[in-house]
C-alpha cells in the first residue's frame, strides 16, 4: 500500500521585510493554524506584531504532494539552513542526521570524510609486541572473538594511534599511522609477500591459534607516519589523556589527546584522514 502524499511544507514570511521566519509541515489547513496562536513564543509574537500594523503574514507552500517523512525531511533541511534566523523552537525530525551549526570551518567525520581516528592498544604479551608492530608495520589483536572483531572494524584510511601500556618509564602513545589493508587472520597476513612465520619476529606467539577464526590474531596493515620505541613513548601524568582497555576506541571526541599527539609527534592525526 502506497503511503499518502497529502503533506506539504510551508513558510511564514514577514511582509514588512520579506524575511522568512517560520517553516512548518502539515496537511489540510494546517498552514493557517498559527494565525490564531496566542502562546507565549517568538513565532506568535512575530505574527501579532505584524497584525498590529494592519498586515498579515505571507504564507506560501514551498513543497507539496509529499509523504509524511518527505515533509519532515524538507522541513528540517530548511530549518537547518536558516537556523536562528527562524522562530522554530525545535530543529525538526531527522535533525540528528544534519551537520552541527557553526562547523563549516571544520572537517567532520561522516560529512567531510568517512574515516575516523582510533586508539588501538598494542597489548604486549605472549601474542604480540610493539617492536614487531613498529618494525613490520601492523597492529593486531585476538585470542578471543571480541578482540579480533574489533580489528576487523578498522577500515582502509582510518588513522590509528598505537598505545602501549605504561610500565615504569616506558610506553604511552608510540605511533600514528594509517590503515593500509583491512585485518585478516594471522595465517593469511603477509608483509612484502612473506607470511608471519617467515619473518624474524620478536614475539612468535602471534601465530598461536592462527587457523581458528574466533581465536586467531587479526593483524591489520599500518603505514606508520611516525613510530617510536617503547622507551620514547609519549605521555604526561595527571592530564587525563585518553586510554582504554578495549582493543580499539574512537579518538574523535578527545581534542586534548589529539592536541597532545600533535605537539609531541609533530603530526596532526586529523590531517591524515581522507
Amino acid at each position: 500500500m502506497m503511503e499518502p502524499s497529502d503533506y506539504y511544507v510551508y513558510v511564514y514570511i514577514d511582509p514588512r521585510n520579506y524575511e522568512e521566519f517560520y517553516y512548518g509541515k502539515g496537511k489540510g489547513k494546517r498552514k493557517y493554524s498559527h494565525l490564531s496562536d496566542d502562546n507565549d513564543n517568538e513565532k506568535a509574537e512575530r505574527i501579532q506584531d505584524i497584525k498590529k500594523e494592519g498586515l498579515e503574514p505571507i504564507i506560501k507552500v514551498i513543497a507539496a504532494n509529499l509523504t509524511k517523512d518527505e515533509a519532515f525531511l524538507i522541513e528540517t533541511t530548511l530549518i537547518w539552513k536558516l537556523g536562528r534566523m527562524l522562530t522554530n523552537v525545535v530543529a525538526g525530525q531527522f535533525s540528528e542526521k544534519f551537520r552541527r551549526h557553526n562547523t563549516l570551518h571544520l572537517d567532520l567525520y561522516g560529512f567531510d570524510f568517512q574515516n575516523s581516528i582510533y586508539l588501538v592498544n598494542v597489548g604486549e604479551g605472549k601474542h604480540r609486541c610493539w617492536a614487531d608492530c613498529k618494525n613490520y608495520g601492523f597492529l593486531s589483536a585476538g585470542q578471543g572473538k571480541i578482540w579480533g572483531d574489533a580489528m576487523k572494524t578498522l577500515r582502509v584510511g582510518d588513522v590509528v594511534v598505537a598505545y602501549l601500556k605504561r610500565k615504569k618509564n616506558t610506553g604511552g602513545y608510540v605511533g600514528i599511522g594509517t590503515v593500509a589493508e583491512s585485518a585478516v587472520m594471522a595465517q593469511d597476513f603477509k608483509i612484502d609477500g612473506k607470511r608471519l612465520d617467515q619473518l624474524d619476529l620478536v614475539q612468535g606467539g602471534i601465530l598461536e591459534n592462527a587457523s581458528d577464526a574466533e581465536k586467531a590474531e587479526h593483524p591489520v596493515r599500518v603505514s606508520w607516519a611516525v613510530a617510536v620505541n617503547a622507551e620514547n613513548g609519549k605521555w604526561a601524568s595527571n592530564k587525563n589523556f585518553f586510554t582504554t582497555r578495549l582493543a580499539k576506541a574512537s579518538l574523535q571526541n578527545q581534542p586534548d589527546t589529539i592536541e597532545f599527539l600533535k605537539a609531541e609527534f609533530g603530526i596532526d592525526p586529523t590531517s591524515l584522514l581522507k
